[in-house]
C-alpha cells in the first residue's frame, strides 16, 4: 500500500474534494497536478511555521506566568549576559553581538545605567572611546534570572535526554543566526550551516 500524506494548501479544493487539503502520494507527486513536488521540505516548513507560532505564544505565556521578580526584561538580560561573557564592550560591539541597531543598544544602555545595572567609562586602549561594563549588582540580577530560567526549562524538559537537549539548543542557535543574518545583517546564506 502506498502511503498517503496530507498537507495544507493555499489553493482550493484538492484531489479529495476537501478545501485546503492536498494529497501527496509516497512518491512525492502532487495528486492535484501529477507534478513532482518537494513534499518533504513543504511538510517540514509547514510544521516549522506552525510550531514557531506556537512557540511565540508559549514564550509569551511563560513570561506572563513567570513574572519578572528580578525586574530584568529579556533585552536587559541578554545585554548583561553578553557583557558577562565578553567583558567591557563598546555600543557598536554590543549591537553587532546582539544583532541590534547601535541606537537601540544605546537607549537600552542609558536606561540600564540609570538603574545601576551597567556603567559607561572610557576605554583603557583609547580614552576617546566609550565602553559599557556590567556593575556587580547588574551581574547579580542577571545570574539570578539565568538560574530561575534554567530551573523553569529543566522542569519543562524533564525526561528529555542530554542528546535531545543538545539538539534543541543547536537548532535554536541555527534558527537565531538565520534570523539575524537575514533581518539584521541583511546577508542571508540560503544554504545555511551544515550539520547540527
Amino acid at each position: 500500500m502506498t502511503p498517503c500524506y496530507r498537507r495544507r494548501s493555499v489553493r482550493g479544493a484538492g484531489a479529495t474534494g476537501r478545501k485546503g487539503v492536498r494529497v501527496l502520494d509516497g512518491t512525492g507527486r502532487d495528486s492535484d497536478t501529477g507534478r513532482d513536488s518537494d513534499f518533504a521540505a513543504g511538510a517540514a516548513l509547514d510544521g516549522i511555521e506552525e510550531q514557531t507560532a506556537v512557540l511565540v505564544r508559549n514564550f509569551e505565556l511563560l513570561r506572563r506566568r513567570g513574572g519578572a521578580a528580578d525586574g530584568l526584561d529579556h533585552a536587559r538580560y541578554l545585554l548583561l549576559r553578553k557583557l558577562d561573557a565578553s567583558g567591557p564592550s563598546s555600543i557598536g560591539a554590543l549591537a553587532g553581538a546582539l544583532g541590534l541597531d547601535p541606537s537601540t543598544v544605546g537607549r537600552q544602555v542609558s536606561g540600564m545605567a540609570a538603574d545601576g545595572l551597567v556603567r559607561r567609562g572610557a576605554s583603557a586602549e583609547d580614552r576617546r572611546r566609550s565602553v559599557v561594563e556590567a556593575t556587580p549588582g547588574g551581574l547579580e540580577r542577571m545570574r539570578a534570572t539565568r538560574l530561575r530560567r534554567r530551573r523553569e526549562i529543566a522542569e519543562l524538559l524533564r525526561g528529555w535526554t542530554e542528546s535531545d537537549l543538545a539538539t534543541l539548543a543547536g537548532m535554536f542557535a541555527r534558527y537565531n543566526v538565520a534570523v539575524t543574518d537575514k533581518y539584521v545583517r541583511g546577508n542571508p546564506d540560503p544554504a545555511g550551516p551544515q550539520g547540527g
